[in-house]
């Protein structure tokens, strides 16, 4: 457990804990809980974090998500090299790493994490939480998220993973788009790639593109993810080593 010389009441802690089934060598991983009722004005500057407009125009929501992340991306990248750097944001609205670094942001009701590591080891990272959606919520979104392979398969699994394999399903795309996006700088959707394999026990899954975005990312390749499930959240990484 760590923690920065300065939290606010809405983020009062960090952890390096390793949260998921395997862990990264050359990574550093941080997560916290956050909450937005507790966040005040001048958070940010207390924290020594300069917030773009659009986020100090936004809800209390937003801004205490915004916070919670960049703290932990903070505190991520100075484990890994001594470094007090927080990412800005860029044009396409992702974070701006230094050149040789890669590292990904997230936050979902509550949950806040960020991973960072070494150019050298680690070409891409894509990390995404989730809160695991309800059997009503899952069925209805299905449609939007999975492909009809992903929906043939899911059919013929158990009934009460539904939810799960949804919600897995979601939440290993936005990871998977976080990790390509700044190698191929393309956007591509949900019916672009699907799941092909998960365990539950083991934490571990692939994903197979279903479109050319490069040369090398091209319609058929395969990746590796990994994923953790604990009190009502999900947290899944897409990993491309150097």
């Amino acid at each position: 457990m760590t923690q920065s010389p300065i939290l606010p009441p809405c983020c009062p802690t960090l952890t390096t804990q390793w949260p998921l089934p395997q862990a990264l060598p050359h990574a550093v991983l941080v997560t916290t809980r956050f909450d937005p009722q507790k966040f005040t004005d001048g958070d940010f500057q207390r924290c020594l974090i300069e917030p773009p407009a659009s986020v100090q125009r936004s809800v209390a929501k937003r801004q205490a998500e915004f916070l919670a992340g960049r703290l932990c991306a903070r505190e991520a990248m100075r484990q890994l090299d001594g470094r007090q750097h927080v990412p800005l944001i860029g044009e396409d609205r992702a974070p701006v790493w230094p050149q040789e670094v890669c590292g990904s942001i997230t936050h979902s009701c509550g949950r806040a994490a960020a991973i960072v590591a070494s150019a050298q080891h680690w070409r891409a990272l894509g990390m995404d939480v989730e809160t695991l959606m309800n059997e009503d919520r899952a069925l209805k979104l299905a449609k939007e998220i999975l492909t009809a392979d992903e929906m043939q398969r899911m059919a013929a699994g158990s009934g009460h993973l539904l939810a799960l394999c949804v919600t897995l399903t979601f939440s290993l795309k936005e990871a998977l788009f976080k990790a390509l996006y700044p190698l191929v700088l393309t956007r591509f959707y949900f019916e672009d790639a699907e799941m092909l394999e998960w365990s539950e026990e083991t934490g571990r899954a692939r994903l197979r593109l279903k479109i050319d975005l490069s040369e090398e990312w091209h319609s058929g390749k395969e990746l590796e993810a990994q994923f953790s499930v604990g009190d009502g959240h999900l947290l899944s990484l897409v990993a491309v080593s150097a």
